[in-house]
Order: structure tokens, then sequence, then C-alpha cells
């Protein structure tokens, strides 16, 4: 039996990030060019995750599971798997700490992302595929002593990803604004595992849905199983989002607090991330813009008339890569 995180766990979790993370920002966008997209009748809120210390949302837990470490265990250091994201705030949060990680990412991850892993001070091990990086870091934690800090699984990860949804809920009550419903990003389901469980706490009405690109569905598949799935292989260039498989928890928190999970194709996150820079001035990373990429697809008819929360979950791509996927 799985135990979720409770409104106070939240609470004294955002308390104890304190400003090693961001409250990011809030904002209704409002936009001539984009307003003909958006589902009839409705106001579109941002929760800019991608101005997030390293990019992303990602700090919030790792730093959640090392802040739980022993003096020993930090001093041992960390290591574990990502494209990108995970990884720098890995390096991140052991440079915050006084640890050490060991990160591994697949030889397709993006330069700029490995880049900014080594400067923060980690130690970068590539390999082929995802896959293979979980048997690597794996060995890492067996011959080295590290810890393993999984990219989305976790008691303690989902504790601190739901500190977005806790931001977010009262930000927009800041507002004077009751979300209806809150569309987030799935990478594996750390990010909208916490997401749903906060809002849902806060903000029982609201509805909660997660995207996926269609070449990385792993939750969808799991949803229409019952039980955890995986796949072969990622495909699509939300390369931030391509889990190879759920896993229990993960999966358990977004079976008791999400309302459904959709698909969207990687032309529909390139069409968003034009839509996010033309109407809201954002670089997004692919995954950053999937979520809009379901609120004018796929949701589009079922959110008319309501008030939309959309998480930017990141923005860690560099110059070159950004202008070729908007070219496409």
């Amino acid at each position: 039996m799985h135990t979720f995180p409770t409104l106070p766990a939240i609470r004294a979790a955002r308390y104890r990030l304190g400003d090693r993370v961001e409250t990011t920002s809030v904002r209704r966008l409002r936009d001539h060019a984009l307003d003909p997209r958006l589902p009839t009748g409705s106001a579109l809120w941002l929760k800019e995750e991608l101005f997030q210390r390293t990019g992303s949302f990602k700090p919030r837990g790792a730093l959640t599971v090392m802040m739980s470490l022993t003096p020993e265990q930090l001093a041992r250091g960390v290591t574990g798997v990502s494209a990108g994201n995970h990884a720098i705030s890995l390096a991140y949060s052991a440079r915050e700490l006084g640890s050490t990680a060991k990160v591994v990412m697949p030889r397709t991850a993006n330069p700029y992302r490995i880049a900014m892993c080594t400067e923060l001070g980690a130690e970068v091990v590539l390999v082929e595929t995802v896959h293979e990086a979980f048997e690597t870091a794996r060995a890492i934690e067996r011959d080295e002593g590290r810890t393993f800090v999984h990219p989305y699984e976790g008691p303690l990860t989902a504790l601190g990803t739901a500190t977005v949804g806790l931001e977010f809920i009262e930000q927009t009550r800041a507002n004077g604004v009751e979300l209806d419903a809150v569309v987030v990003a799935a990478g594996g389901g750390g990010l909208t595992g916490g997401v749903a469980c906060a809002v849902k706490l806060l903000a029982p009405a609201a509805q909660l849905f997660v995207v996926e690109p269609e070449g990385a569905d792993t939750m969808h598949r799991s949803f229409a199983a019952g039980t955890p799935q995986g796949i072969d292989k990622v495909r699509t260039i939300a390369d931030s989002l391509g889990a190879p498989r759920c896993e229990p928890y993960s999966f358990a928190l977004n079976q008791a607090y999400v309302d459904d999970v959709v698909l969207v194709s990687d032309d529909a996150i390139r069409d968003a991330m034009r839509l996010l820079y033309r109407s809201a001035k954002l670089v997004t990373e692919p995954a950053g813009a999937a979520s809009l990429a379901a609120v004018v697809g796929p949701l589009r008819d079922r959110l008319a008339g309501q008030q939309v929360g959309v998480v930017v979950c990141g923005g860690n791509v560099d110059a070159a890569t950004y202008c070729s996927l908007l070219a496409e």
C-alpha cells in the first residue's frame, strides 16, 4: 500500500527547499494570435517552471531526495539517469549540498545539457540507450557506494514535485482565480503525480490532465492496462519526456489523482513551441510545450469555458536545436 503526500507534508517540503528553488512566475497569457486556438471562452494560465534553477522543475525532486540523505551518503555522492534535466538538477543539488554527482546520459543527449552538467561539477558517463543508462547507474551505485536518485520514481521525488502544484493553486488564487483544470506533461510520472496530488488536495473539483508524446506513451499504456507498462524505444523530439517505463509508485499516484492521459504528436509539440515563442515570448524545449499542444489539440473541446492551468516544465535547449525544431 502506497503512502501519498499530504498537504502539510507538501508545505513543509516547500519550506525546507527554501531559496534553493524559485517560486516561479504564474501569468495569464493573452495574445490575439493565440486566442483563436484556445478552447472557446477559456483563460490560460502559465506556471513558468522553465525559469526554475537549472531551467526545469527537476531540482524540486532531486533536492527533496538528497536533503534526506545522511552526511555519510552525501559524502559518497549520488548517481542518476537522464536525457538532461534530471542530470543537471543532480549536479546543481550536489553542489548546493556539498556532495558530488556522477550522471549517466544517452549519447543522443543534447550537447548543451551535457555541458551544463559538467559546468555544475558533475561527472558525465555517456552510453548508447536509456535502458543501458539505468544499468550503468545501478553499477555505479553498487561499485562506488553512491546513492541512486531516480529521475521520477518515489515518494520524496513526488513530494518535491508536488510543490509545483501547491504554488500554482496558491498563485492563481492570489489573482482571484480558481483553476478548473491543470495540464502537465509526463516524463515518467514524477511531476504529474506530484502536481496532481497537490492540486486535488487543494482544489478537489479541478481536473488534472496528463500529456505524453505519441512516441513515449508509458503512462498512457499503463492507464489502459491498469498496471505499469514500458516501451522498447523512445521515439519523440521531447527527449525530456522519454521515460522507458512507468514505475509502481508514480503509476499509483497518477492513477489516484489524474483524470485522463492524452497523447500529442511531435508536429503538435513543434506548433506549440512556435505558439509559446510568438505569444508568450518563451523559448521552451519540446517537453515544455507539450501541455499547450494538448490544450489547443485533443483537450480543446473539453476545456471550453474553463480556467486552464498549464505547467511549462522546462527550457533547456540550445539555440541551434531550437531553431532547427521550429523550422521542421
